[in-house]
């Protein structure tokens, strides 16, 4: 492997650390704030107790995630000097808003809301956590459209062959990113439903003590609720690709040659008639490009290069995607029949809740690959190849060096998260909790 390989490597292995832990923080960040709702209006002590069980999860998560998400960032000025210099004017804005506003307003009120308990009049402190989840959903928005920008640039124009931005409007409010953030969103929730199911069947399992059930039932309905805007953002996503990205779409196929009522491939040698067409351009007759014609295209605008992706990955990462991910759904919607009219879920159920931890993650994990690996050669879509934007003074040497203490220095990192995760819950909440107002705060000692 030459440096651009290790470096491709390097920020793959990275991103998918980090992606371990960005959506859970997303999506129970939510469920936290949910609870405590919940005790505020009822006054029920399970709820507390709920919100100071899952809101431990939720620390220790975001911490890692936050850790994880500054080392990435160095990759940028370390392998990827010439995508950063080529990127910079227009990125910097959107990563700027993300550091300065969103980030800042995460974490500083996550602080207000760790310490602010009988600190904090009790609405206040409610607050605190709403306003925290605010911050990181802004902060997952500002990023995904940098993102998006990548593969639809928009507001933008080439100068000294720099990008600069001429719009940030048209960077923030790209089509692709409007599609994109509630897809990620959606699926975050996802993954934090299917977090929290798992815990709660563990408990059940275990026989413990408390109100299983109630945090089982509204991880189920948050799942469900989550899985129909996945599908719904998944079918614009769909239709962006046909006229954006169509050669992701080609290769997600696996479609060489373009076909008019093109078909959907379930698996190979299964496939429904026209379906490709009908997502793709909500007609069951219209057009798809194959890889091969867009190749021939590809190099008659831009010159000789491949510019088709690995297929069998983004063939596979689609389907595994949406497999995992329907999945979990598909066993949400089951939790909710079998839970109706305050009924308990079986052991059976319990069990396989505990057992389907893995697909969400897996879900997005693949969703990723498919996403940005779809995209290759390209960094930024019709502008910038990968083979151009790596460092140029980067050896093959230096780069497997970071690589290997990446990987070990993350692998460390997910253990020890792990191990204190399945500690707190084994663990399970507090067994007494007390419940009081929580009184006027003393500011400055006065």
């Amino acid at each position: 492997m030459d440096a651009l390989d290790l470096a491709r490597w390097q920020f793959g292995i990275t991103t998918v650390y980090h992606f371990l832990f960005v959506p859970l923080t997303i999506g129970l960040g939510v469920f936290v704030a949910g609870l405590q709702t919940a005790w505020h209006r009822t006054g029920k002590e399970h709820y507390l107790k709920l919100t100071k069980f899952f809101g431990k999860l939720f620390l220790i998560n975001f911490a890692m995630g936050v850790v994880t998400g500054i080392v990435q960032e160095f990759q940028f000025g370390m392998n990827w000097s010439e995508y950063s210099i080529f990127v910079g004017d227009v990125f910097g804005a959107p990563l700027a808003l993300e550091a300065l506003l969103a980030f800042f307003l995460e974490s500083t009120f996550i602080g207000l809301w760790i310490f602010g308990w009988d600190r904090l009049p009790k609405r206040v402190h409610l607050a605190t956590i709403w306003i925290a989840v605010i911050g990181s959903n802004l902060s997952a928005y500002f990023i995904l459209a940098a993102n998006a920008w990548m593969k639809h640039p928009v507001g933008y124009e080439v100068v000294d062959g720099k990008a600069r931005m001429t719009d940030i409007w048209a960077v923030l409010t790209n089509d692709t990113a409007l599609a994109q953030v509630p897809h990620v969103v959606a699926a975050s929730f996802i993954v934090a439903g299917g977090f929290v199911l798992a815990i709660c069947g563990y408990h059940l399992i275990k026989k413990t003590e408390g109100e299983w059930r109630s945090a089982m039932r509204g991880a189920l309905v948050m799942t469900a609720i989550a899985g129909a805007v996945v599908a719904g953002t998944g079918d614009m996503s769909a239709q962006l690709l046909h006229t954006q990205q169509p050669m992701k779409l080609a290769a997600a196929e696996g479609l060489s040659e373009t076909t008019d009522g093109a078909p959907f491939t379930i698996v190979p040698g299964v496939e429904v008639p026209k379906l490709l067409s009908l997502l793709a351009a909500h007609d069951p007759d219209a057009t798809v490009k194959g890889t091969e014609d867009l190749q021939r295209e590809f190099e008659a605008k831009f010159g000789p290069e491949d510019y088709t992706p690995n297929i069998p990955v983004v063939f596979w990462s689609f389907r595994l995607m949406q497999a995992f991910g329907m999945a979990t759904v598909g066993l949400a919607a089951l939790g909710l029949f079998l839970t109706r009219r305050r009924r308990q879920p079986p052991p059976w159920f319990n069990r396989m809740l505990l057992l389907a931890l893995p697909l969400p993650w897996l879900a997005v994990i693949f969703g990723w690959l498919l996403s940005e690996i779809g995209r290759q050669p390209w960094t930024v879509m019709g502008e910038l190849l990968t083979a151009a934007s790596v460092s140029p003074g980067v050896t093959t040497a230096q780069v497997a060096t970071s690589l290997a203490i990446f990987t070990v220095l993350y692998g460390a990192l997910t253990i020890a998260e792990a191990v204190l995760l399945v500690r707190h819950v084994k663990r399970g909440p507090d067994k007494t909790v007390q419940i009081e107002e929580q009184r006027e705060p003393v500011l400055m000692g006065y």
